[in-house]
């Protein structure tokens, strides 16, 4: 009987009642003193075995949290961008603001990511839109070199960073030294006078699950925030064909604003990078990812190197990314990594390799997995020569295979040549577009001759491409009556013309057919 009953009761009985309950009580109380007499009859009994028990401090933990708070704390930025960008329903005449975009995209993985950062846009319109988003970022370097996310920084004109001791409305100017979109990663660097507290990168593979974690950055712009979690699973690929993109799960609170910021563990070590939630309502909801540091690391390195871009092997397949023990069984011998695409002119279609070929050693090491067969193809430089073991038909065969740059070879998946048009390292040219060249599988789909073309992968805000009116997909199949087939065509054209002259190109638009024809596209360089 709870409290609220028994007064009820002695509300509506009266007296009576209640000296009832009280001689009941007085019985309880008299029985519970024999018994508790009868247990203390046995203090005779050996009792060398327990032992003791302990209680820790109730102080213990928080300390552990704040201190570690504390220390790490100045280490992580708060990160504030601004970009320019087109209406996307403003096209040329004639054309369907409904047109797919035919240079390809992340579709996805871009509406996945956005989601979790949150960035605001204003109203649409036919002017050009200022867009400020919001992020965080840790210093790792004492010279100014912080690490944040990709999708925090990518094609911003202005990127300022704060720092947690800044007085209010002093921001750092700060640049981009290079970009990683496989792996969601970017660096940038604040000029300072002064050295600047950096934090300590632990190893990720340590981490066990339950282990506890912190995550600090500048949720919904709230600098300085902490939120305290376990790490809830490890190895999670939770975007297809994201092939370096495995995660650590947390359930420490991250929100929109997280993204770039630390995950640390007990003493005081980045073990990870917040990137991504999962989240039905844009919010919280248990489910938090973050890139683990050693992937952080390894990336960063080839960063910060001379080319400020990681160079990545492939020999140009693809396969299954959800392993399936029964496609190896149908196609091998039970074991080994089954071919299911083979990129044409491609190393490994140079090779001889072909689908359905099941690969189950690299250079004599065993491979049963997917991810085992990247992590040694991609590990290795470009021109290097590897020996591949396979089955073809259950009969055992073997090739030597010369090892490509993934990003060339993947540029159109990717939609990022890196290798040619390196976002991070951006060149100061004269038109001021991205192109890169049609491979076969995009001719086809764009009904392009094959070998024919480039296509316009990015415009700068304020050129004189976007002057004119060239738009991202766009494909230039000439510029002043000069072909340009490739990357270097168009570089090697681009690079001969000079302010005050006349520029025309060819161009079949976005979204039109081969029945449609093409248009001119011209202007004068400034």
């Amino acid at each position: 009987m709870d409290s609220r009953a028994f007064w009820l009761r002695l509300k509506t009985h009266g007296w009576a009642y209640s000296f009832s309950i009280a001689a009941t009580l007085a019985l309880g109380i008299l029985i519970g003193t024999v018994v508790s007499y009868g247990v203390k009859g046995k203090e005779g009994q050996k009792s060398s075995d327990a032992t003791p028990l302990t209680v820790p401090s109730p102080k213990q933990l928080s300390g552990t949290f704040s201190q570690i708070a504390k220390q790490l704390g100045p280490s992580v930025v708060n990160i504030n961008t601004e970009s320019t960008i087109k209406n996307p329903h403003r096209r040329r005449g004639g054309q369907n603001p409904d047109d797919d975009d035919s240079g390809g995209g992340n579709g996805g993985m871009d509406d996945f990511f956005n989601r979790f950062f949150g960035g605001q846009g204003g109203p649409n319109g036919d002017a050009a839109i200022r867009e400020r988003s919001l992020g965080s970022g840790v210093i790792v370097d004492p010279k100014g070199y912080i690490v944040t996310n990709r999708h925090v920084v990518d094609k911003a004109d202005r990127i300022r960073v704060r720092l947690q001791d800044d007085p209010p409305g002093v921001q750092h100017d700060a640049k981009v030294i290079g970009q990683d979109q496989e792996t969601d990663l970017a660096v940038i660097k604040i000029d300072m006078d002064r050295s600047v507290p950096a934090a300590k990168l632990g190893n990720s593979d340590s981490m066990q699950v339950g282990d506890w974690v912190l995550a600090i950055g500048s949720p919904f712009g709230q600098v300085g925030t902490v939120t305290a979690g376990i790490v809830s699973a490890k190895g999670r690929d939770i975007v297809p064909n994201r092939q370096f993109q495995t995660f650590i799960q947390t359930d420490a609170a991250i929100n929109p604003g997280n993204s770039g910021g630390p995950l640390v563990n007990m003493d005081g070590e980045v073990i990870g990078i917040n990137t991504a939630i999962l989240s039905e309502t844009n919010a919280y909801a248990g489910v938090g990812f973050s890139l683990p540091s050693n992937t952080v690391a390894e990336v960063y390195n080839q960063l910060i190197g001379p080319e400020h871009r990681v160079v990545r092997g492939s020999i140009g397949i693809m396969f299954d990314a959800v392993e399936n023990p029964a496609i190896t069984r149908v196609y091998g011998a039970g074991t080994g990594v089954t071919v299911s695409s083979v990129v044409a002119g491609s190393p490994a279609d140079q090779a001889g390799l072909k689908v359905g070929d099941t690969i189950t050693t690299v250079d004599g090491k065993k491979v049963t997995k997917g991810s085992e067969l990247v992590a040694d193809i991609a590990s290795r430089k470009p021109g290097a020569k590897v020996q591949l073991d396979f089955l073809r038909n259950g009969k055992k065969q073997n090739t030597t295979v010369t090892i490509a740059d993934r990003s060339k070879l993947f540029a159109a998946r990717l939609n990022d040549d890196e290798g040619g048009n390196d976002e991070s390292t951006p060149k100061q040219d004269k038109f001021g577009i991205t192109v890169r060249r049609l491979t076969p599988e995009m001719a086809e789909r764009l009904d392009m001759p094959s070998g024919k073309g480039v296509i316009v992968q990015d415009v700068k805000p304020g050129s004189f491409a976007e002057d004119i009116n060239l738009g991202r997909g766009d494909v230039i199949l000439e510029v002043n009556k000069q072909p340009v087939n490739s990357e270097d065509d168009f570089t090697k054209v681009e690079s001969n013309l000079k302010s005050g002259q006349d520029v025309v190109f060819l161009v079949r638009p976005r979204g039109s057919t081969r029945q449609d024809g093409t248009i001119f596209v011209a202007g004068t360089l400034p």
